[in-house]
């Protein structure tokens, strides 16, 4: 079986486009969470949201004039540019070869593609005028546009997919990408998600009343992972991307190494139980974690630190508790954990992938980040764990091991396993 290590890093995210801006924003504490006029105009109760800042200028370093032209998802355009940053980043070369790459694939996972495409195909469609669709709307509306586009920019030539699993779909994208190295079927796979952005990706969570509307004058404050005046998640957006790679090719090219991905798991409680449509089987969040630790061949007491899935609703108590069963540590004796949320707001299907890039990033560069609107922590997780394990400011430390889970609608669970690259 192949060791699996990390080679590229791409992401966008609502508080830093491209590596080097999100790894000063999430050590510094930089909010992306802004005011959002549609959402306002639109009467939400939830009129703030975590969406990335592009400029017209990087949208034409990977789109052409040409493929601009009537282009309108969100989506697909995220996961393109961190999907091809982390492949630049990773030292390999954008060819215009007639032969695809058949070491390299990619699993890059989407929630939905091209909502606002599909309202501007719907209106056209009922005006009589379905000749004037365009050539690219399927391209942009159906679930997999996002790895056709990578697939077809990067000439990749071994398996092209996306998958779809909530909030949990970056974090299952990733393993699936680890999983078919290991097995010694790929070298290389781009591994991430992405999710679109806007009222029609977010208005159903509104609808829900699951989405914070008490801090709409306030935005930076509004998302609030732990803390007794959560009160509910802001919506974010964004697409994160990893290349992975065995580690014999990554070694032979004299790649950077940014971490090593040892394992994980994935499952589903089965909607049983505690579980249900919107809510978390506790039994199968704690069987997850517990069977990405024996995947990854450690135990609870090798892990440092844990980058929850922590969304600043009323389940990030109970999600703690899952973590202090699973890992049988709790007080002062259980890990560092913190959540990206607080910075981002939660981006749905691109979630799991950024929070792995910035999980990646701490490994690597010896930190971890602190966490947003946490100084007044809720009182049932001060019950389950001390509070210094909980940071509020970034701490310079190194350390070996963090485990990464996301927990989605529909009862999906994901764990992953990273550690710091030793040969």
């Amino acid at each position: 079986m192949k060791r699996v290590v990390i080679t590229g890093i791409g992401v966008v995210s609502p508080n830093g486009v491209g590596v080097r801006a999100f790894t000063q924003a999430i050590r510094d504490g930089v909010s992306g969470i802004r005011h959002d006029e549609r959402l306002e105009k639109l009467q939400f109760s939830c009129q703030i949201a975590g969406m990335p800042q592009l400029s017209e200028e990087l949208k034409k370093k990977y789109f052409t004039e040409l493929e601009l032209r009537g282009f309108n998802s969100t989506g697909i355009l995220y996961g393109v540019i961190a999907g091809m940053e982390a492949w630049t980043n990773a030292g390999l070369p954008i060819t215009s070869n007639s032969v695809p790459d058949w070491d390299s694939g990619t699993v890059f996972g989407s929630g939905t593609s091209g909502i606002d495409k599909f309202r501007e195909s719907i209106y056209k469609i009922d005006d009589l005028q379905t000749r004037r669709l365009g050539s690219t709307v399927v391209a942009q509306t159906m679930n997999s546009g996002i790895s056709a586009y990578l697939g077809g920019k990067l000439g990749l030539g071994n398996q092209v997919t996306t998958n779809s699993s909530a909030c949990a779909t970056g974090t299952e994208a990733i393993l699936m990408g680890y999983d078919r190295i290991r097995s010694g079927r790929a070298k290389r796979m781009l591994a991430g998600s992405t999710g679109d952005s806007g009222p029609y990706i977010w208005g159903g969570f509104d609808a829900l009343r699951v989405c914070s509307s008490q801090y709409n004058a306030h935005p930076t404050q509004g998302s609030r992972p732990m803390s007794a005046t959560a009160a509910g998640f802001v919506p974010g957006s964004g697409a994160g991307a990893l290349l992975l790679e065995d580690l014999e090719s990554a070694l032979e090219r004299k790649a950077t190494i940014y971490a090593e991905l040892l394992g994980g798991h994935v499952n589903s409680g089965g909607q049983r139980g505690t579980g249900s449509m919107t809510a978390p089987n506790a039994d199968a969040v704690r069987r997850c974690i517990q069977e990405a630790l024996k995947n990854a061949n450690i135990s609870g007491l090798d892990i440092d630190a844990i980058n929850g899935h922590l969304t600043a609703t009323t389940k990030d108590a109970f999600e703690i508790e899952n973590w202090t069963i699973a890992l049988n540590r709790k007080g002062k004796d259980f890990p560092w954990i913190n959540s990206l949320k607080g910075m981002t707001g939660h981006c749905l299907s691109a979630a799991g992938s950024i929070e792995s890039v910035a999980t990646v990033l701490q490994l690597y560069h010896g930190f971890l980040f602190g966490n947003s609107n946490c100084s007044n922590l809720h009182p049932e997780i001060a019950a389950l764990i001390h509070s210094t394990r909980i940071p509020l400011k970034t701490l310079d430390v190194k350390t070996n091991i963090i485990a990464k889970a996301s927990f989605g609608f529909g009862d999906v669970n994901a764990c992953l396993i990273f550690k710091k690259f030793n040969n």
